[in-house]
């Protein structure tokens, strides 16, 4: 089960974004507090990219790098200082109001205009699990997304590779964006009425990066396999380290481990999610570029009518975010 917090700084624009947090024991019944001290769970982009830096003192960043992940882990949550001022939670709960109770103004916002659905789906759609493989959505929660996709076009935009997704998901009518955006595909034909009259979509924009990102996925394989618990998951063109399930102690030896591997291909990059290290081919593409080629591909590019709503929970999410901020301020900009 996640809640969900909304961020509309202005709903008169028709742009949403959601954000979903876990409902873990570590957050309060409402889910509605900032979090116990400035900046524990997100990590700025410049300090993350500071600590993954393949080159220079190692040791150093490295045990930057540990931190950070310790950071992300809700279950050293509880151990920060609680929030004493009411004026900063205040100011949070402004900037990340509750989405259900703003369903009224969400509704409201999107009134006259042709609403369409991007959706994470690891602790989004399905749940975080200790075993990647394992992330099964419900089957409540499957009826739900394919009755959202007979009133929306409906995309769900992750970092796993499209086969994978669509295995737990079997929707046929939905947009899939995978390896974080690097792999779309649109609906089967004659599943949806919103690519009846258009050319199927098809766009993998890393093709080129294939045979490296196999390469490297062998070595991952190889280096990783003697720490407990650490899974390499190949999401066609990025991979995955997941370490849930590694040893907290073990965390500084698996970074070093995934590092030699990565800075042997100057063209990937490194970067860490909820407990799982990404690495993905250095090009100018991400879940927030999928999302204006989705929007491009259904017709919305430049459109003021349009009302799209993106769901997400994990770092990666954020470049869609980014996308999301700039299309609300484009739609003020037309307004003035």
């Amino acid at each position: 089960m996640v809640s969900q917090n909304v961020v509309v700084p202005d709903a008169t624009t028709g742009i949403i974004t959601v954000s979903t947090v876990s409902n873990s024991s570590v957050f309060t019944p409402s889910a509605q507090k900032p979090p116990t001290a400035p900046g524990h769970i997100s990590i700025s982009k410049k300090k993350l990219l500071k600590s993954l830096e393949i080159n220079g003192d190692q040791s150093q960043r490295l045990n930057s790098w540990v931190d950070s992940m310790r950071a992300s882990s809700p279950t050293h949550l509880k151990s920060l200082p609680s929030t004493s001022s009411e004026e900063e939670l205040n100011s949070w709960m402004k900037r990340h109001p509750s989405a259900l109770d703003m369903f009224e103004r969400i509704i409201e916002a999107s009134r006259g205009k042709e609403i369409v659905m991007f959706l994470d789906y690891d602790g989004t759609l399905s749940p975080i699990v200790a075993d990647p493989d394992r992330a099964f959505i419900s089957s409540k929660m499957r009826r739900t997304v394919k009755k959202l996709a007979k009133c929306f076009p409906t995309s769900i935009v992750t970092g796993r590779c499209i086969d994978k997704v669509y295995s737990f998901v079997k929707l046929a009518e939905l947009y899939y964006a995978g390896s974080h955006g690097m792999d779309i595909k649109g609906p089967t034909k004659g599943f949806s009425r919103y690519n009846k009259d258009k050319p199927s979509v098809l766009y993998q924009p890393a093709g080129d990066f294939l045979p490296m990102i196999d390469e490297a996925f062998k070595q991952l394989v190889e280096k990783t396999k003697s720490t407990p618990g650490a899974k390499v998951e190949n999401n066609k063109f990025c991979l995955s380290v997941h370490f849930r399930c590694v040893d907290e102690k073990k965390w500084s030896e698996l970074a070093l481990k995934v590092r030699s591997v990565v800075k042997n291909y100057p063209t990937l990059k490194l970067s860490q999610g909820r407990k799982v290290f990404e690495i993905r081919p250095m090009i100018k593409w991400d879940k927030g570029k999928a999302l204006e080629f989705l929007l491009e591909s259904l017709g919305f590019d430049n459109s003021s009518d349009v009302f799209p709503i993106y769901i997400g929970d994990d770092r990666t999410d954020e470049d869609a975010f980014k996308v999301m901020d700039f299309l609300r301020r484009l739609v003020e900009w037309k307004q003035i």
